[in-house]
Formats: C-alpha cells, structure tokens, sequence
C-alpha cells in the first residue's frame, strides 16, 4: 500500500470524497449537509428499496437515488435487458436497435411526444427543450416557475437564483419567474412580455394541486398555462422528470389531459439508470435534423453516450414491469397509507401542529415546524437523525413499487421510537438532541 493509500484510509469516507470531488458528490442533494451527521457517509449497495453502507449496516431507504428508482434497487429484469444491450456493444458506430426500439416506445406512449432525443441527465434535456423552443420562436426570454425547485444547471436556471455566482448578469436577465396556481398574473406577465418570451418552463405539480381554471370553466390551471402559452405563440415546456412515470404511466399530462410542446423525463424512466429525454411536437423537434434541405441547422443534442445501449435497454424493460404491473397505482396507494401514518403517529405523540405529511399520496412531502409554528430545519434533521438510528433512511418520500406492508412496520416502530425524541426536544431544546449542524438548503448563496 502507497503512502498515499496509507493516508486516505486515516481519513473518514466524508473526508475522502470531498478530497477529490467538489460538494463530496456528483449532485447537490447528495451532498453532507443535506444528511444527518449519523447518516451514512458513503453506501455500498441496494437492493429492493434498501440500501448498505460500508460496514454491511442496511437501510430502509426513502430517498431511492433522488427519486430515480421507481421499482426497487437491482431489479433483475431490469439488470438483465441492460447487461445484454452491454454484452451487444453498449454504444456502436451508428444507431442502434435499441435506440431506435426505445424511441418508437417512448413516441408510442405519450401522445404529445411525435420525436424523441435521448441523453443522460435531466439538466440537459431541459436545456436542449429551452433552444429548440428559441430557435423556434426567434425570441430570448425565459418564463420558469418560481415555485418548482430546479430545472438544470445550466446558466438560463442558476442565473435565476441566489447561486448565481459565474453567471453573467446578461445571462440571467433573460430569465423571468411566474408563481404556480396564478392565472391572472400569469396573464399580467404574458400581456407585457409575451412577444418576446421564447417558453415557459413549469412542472405540472409538485406539491400542490393545480387550482381551478381561471379562463376555461371545467378545467385547470394547466389548462390556463397551455391556452396562454398559444395565444402568445409561447413554446410550452413541461418538465416531467418527477412526475413522469410517478403521477401517471404516461406522465402528469395525462393525468391532467394537457399537450405540451415540448416534455423533459427522466428519473423514474429506466429504474436507475441513467436515462433522460426531451420530446414533443415535430415541427419543433425536426429544427435539430439534418434533412431539411436549406433549413438553418439547431445543432441539437450530440453526446456520445446519449443513446448508450444499456440505459435504453433498461428504459425499454422499465415500461415492460410498468406494463405487467400498475406500479403508479401502487405509488398512490402506499404514498395514501403512509401519510395516514404518520400523520396518525404525529397526534398520538402529541407532535400534530409540528410533523405532518402532505401533497400527493405518489409523492408525499414531510414538514417540521417548531413551537412557534415556522418551519424548523433542526427539527427536520432530528427527525432524520432519530429515523436514521433506527434504520429508515428518509430525507424525503420517494415511493418505489417494492415498498410495501413490511416497510410500513418498519416505519411505524422507528417513528414510535424517534418522536418522542422530538416531543422532548421541543421542550428542552432541539440542540439538546442534535448529535451534528442541521441540514441546510440546497439553494442557499453562502457555505
């Protein structure tokens, strides 16, 4: 063993990782200061819907990769179609079979979707959408939802937010916000700046239900943004990567009946693997081909590993379990049981006004609040660090089809073990009971 070798072993996994990777970790939210101090630092494995660390200590896991993992960890069906698209070739000269197969089932399940281009992270495929929809209008400015937490890395997104540090100021000034649920203002900005706003970037939901229509009796809000995105000639861009695959099998939109022009997925798409995708209307997509004689080219997605083999093969594979299997159906009925319990275990230990689950049973959400009402990031980490003492792993609630009767046990004895720890540090002070620093945004200007 080097000298170098010899070093690093002195070192905590925490030390190492952010020794030679900036944030310990290739995604923020992934990073230490999104976790209890008694988390884990660095994982071995997963299997079904748990996780191990270093040592062979296993998890009950809610975070299931940032959401990406809508089935469980490992499933065999899955590994199987992408080890054999790995032992074809993984990634050829030209197209493959298989890209071309998961292309036609991608086009053949969502019906606004008419062409699809594939690649590896949702960040760029919401990147690659927002230049399509500029070359298509001709027009510069933004509109993204202020209410929705993250659409990419690129300079258009970070330029609009409190860690805009690296962007220049003409680059994020060419990014506006629009609250969620809103119509009229909604409204109010497009009748001033519609003529030159290129799209309009949103989820269909995150947290909240979209509200009644404001111009369409009978109808949504979603509705409101799509009949406004047309009547300013707008490039609506609904980004899927969370509620694709979760709200519904063939994503949010069809749940709520809209047609966006251009969709973003991800995450749940292909069980883990990475696999993401912008697809739409074909006289916006066909702007990044090559066949359009004396057509201005948009030089479009072109990575190398955008269409690797193995991720499509697991795509494909994905939809093959979503097809024998109502996994989304089985993400609301859990997502409904879990809320009432911990909602219910809430009131039994006197925490109703400080812990609750809430949102939408596929994809609940979890809030702390201290004695005065405000929401409590040291509340949050205890309640994860006294969850995490006892095995459950729960920096958010992200559902996979594997979660099931046992694993509600599972949480009901941690939550019984770990509020009344909360209850007392209400009383005597959360910092009593707070083994490390609490866990801080994700979005925050300063270290």
């Amino acid at each position: 063993m080097s000298a170098i070798q010899k070093q690093a072993v002195k070192k905590s996994y925490q030390q190492r990782l952010k020794d030679v990777i900036p944030g310990g970790a290739h995604t923020y939210s992934r990073g230490s200061d999104q976790f209890p101090s008694n988390a884990p630092q660095i994982l071995s494995s997963g299997s079904g819907v748990y996780v191990k660390d270093a040592s062979g200590n296993e998890f009950l896991d809610f975070g299931m990769a940032l959401r990406s993992v809508a089935i469980g960890y490992a499933e065999k069906s899955v590994n199987d179609a992408a080890i054999q698209q790995i032992l074809a070739g993984n990634n050829l000269t030209r197209a493959s079979m298989i890209e071309l197969e998961a292309a036609e089932r991608l086009t053949g399940m969502i019906t606004s979707a008419d062409m699809v281009k594939f690649t590896k992270n949702g960040s760029t495929a919401v990147s690659a959408a927002v230049k399509l929809a500029r070359a298509y209008t001709g027009r510069k400015l933004i509109l993204r939802c202020s209410d929705h937490p993250f659409f990419s890395f690129d300079d258009w997104f970070i330029g609009s937010t409190v860690i805009n540090r690296g962007v220049p100021e003409e680059i994020s000034g060419l990014t506006i916000t629009f609250p969620y649920n809103d119509a009229v203002t909604l409204k109010t900005i497009l009748d001033e700046h519609g003529s030159n706003i290129a799209c309009l970037v949103m989820e269909a939901a995150t947290t909240e239900e979209p509200a009644a229509s404001v111009f369409e009796p009978g109808k949504s809000y979603l509705n409101d943004v799509e009949f406004l995105c047309k009547k300013h000639g707008i490039v609506f861009i609904l980004d899927e990567m969370i509620t694709g695959f979760r709200w519904h099998k063939y994503g949010a939109q069809a749940l709520y009946g809209i047609h966006p022009d251009l969709t973003t997925f991800g995450k749940a798409m292909a069980n883990g693997f990475s696999v993401a995708a912008v697809a739409g209307k074909r006289d916006i997509m066909k702007l990044g081909s090559i066949d359009e004689t004396g057509q201005e080219r948009v030089f479009l997605l072109s990575t190398t590993h955008g269409a690797e083999m193995s991720g499509l093969g697991a795509f494909v594979a994905t939809m093959d379990f979503y097809d024998n299997h109502d996994v989304t159906g089985h993400m609301w009925a859990f997502g409904k049981k879990l809320k009432h319990l911990i909602n219910r275990k809430a009131l039994e230990h006197g925490l109703k006004e400080n812990l609750a689950a809430y949102g939408f049973d596929c994809s609940p959400g979890i809030i702390l609040k201290d004695q005065n009402a405000q929401v409590s990031m040291p509340l949050r980490t205890l309640f994860m660090q006294e969850m995490m003492n006892n095995r459950v792993m729960i920096p958010w609630i992200s559902i996979a089809y594997h979660h099931g009767d046992k694993e509600l046990e599972q949480v009901e004895h941690a939550l019984n073990r770990s509020l009344p720890v909360l209850q007392k540090a209400l009383n005597e002070g959360i910092s009593r009971y707070l083994t490390g620093d609490s866990i801080q945004p994700v979005f925050r200007k300063y270290n």
